[in-house]
């Protein structure tokens, strides 16, 4: 599956892309007035009245009012956009983090990038132990970023504590996941799966996916290891 086709700068977790179009090119900021919001479990969807008319944009959750006046910055466009916690299609709908003028109006800014940043603001995470998964596939957190190499393009198991979920980007979920191997100094205490699957912070899961190695999904987020096309049994 073609990661690039729906790049944007969230991260954003499960909700399908419905049309399988590239995004419009980056632009700086975004500005409009709140005429609609909804939220959901991690997103704030906002009704915008622009100086083009009305446009969709979605931030991270955050407390917003109708009237106030905000700027999406970082914003990037998704055409014909599925969201299924909303069960709504957007034609048109741009995606971003709520620019600091937005977020003294509206309450604290979020940042739709932390999908895709590490681990910051997530569950706490301090002495994660998770027994190793059993069978010839299985391998520790540290196993999959050590070894990722060797274990390219393969199928494998690992048992880990979802420390930070995001749902509805590029259609599907991004997970967090750490079992205490590893060390944080390195970076080799934790590892992004991505699945069709739904979690909550704090699950332990057992993860059999495909490891894919140096992803570059655009807009500056890459990297060295991925678990892909997962499933999750608890």
């Amino acid at each position: 599956m073609k990661l690039l086709l729906a790049i944007l700068v969230m991260l954003g977790i499960s909700v399908g892309w419905a049309a399988e179009k590239p995004a419009a090119p980056k632009t700086a900021s975004f500005k409009g007035k709140i005429l609609e919001f909804k939220d959901v479990e991690n997103y704030t969807y906002l009704l915008l009245k622009t100086k083009d008319g009305e446009t969709w944009a979605a931030v991270a959750r955050t407390p917003v009012k109708n009237g106030a006046d905000v700027t999406i910055e970082n914003a990037m466009v998704m055409n014909n956009f599925e969201s299924k916690s909303l069960k709504k299609t957007f034609d048109k709908i741009v995606f971003g983090t709520l620019g600091v003028a937005g977020a003294s109006a509206a309450g604290a800014g979020g940042d739709m990038a932390a999908a895709h940043s590490g681990v910051a603001k997530t569950a706490d995470v301090r002495d994660v132990k998770v027994p190793k998964a059993s069978g010839p596939d299985a391998r520790t957190v540290a196993e999959i970023v050590t070894k990722r190499a060797e274990l390219k393009d393969k199928t494998i198991l690992v048992r880990g504590k979802v420390v930070k979920y995001t749902p509805e980007v590029l259609g599907k979920n991004w997970i967090h996941l750490r079992d205490g191997s590893g060390s944080a100094s390195d970076n080799t205490d934790d590892v992004l799966v991505t699945t069709k699957d739904q979690a909550r912070i704090g699950d332990v899961v057992v993860v059999k996916g495909v490891v894919h190695t140096d992803r570059d999904l655009g807009s500056g987020y890459s990297y060295k290891v991925l678990i892909e096309e997962a499933t999750l049994q608890k």
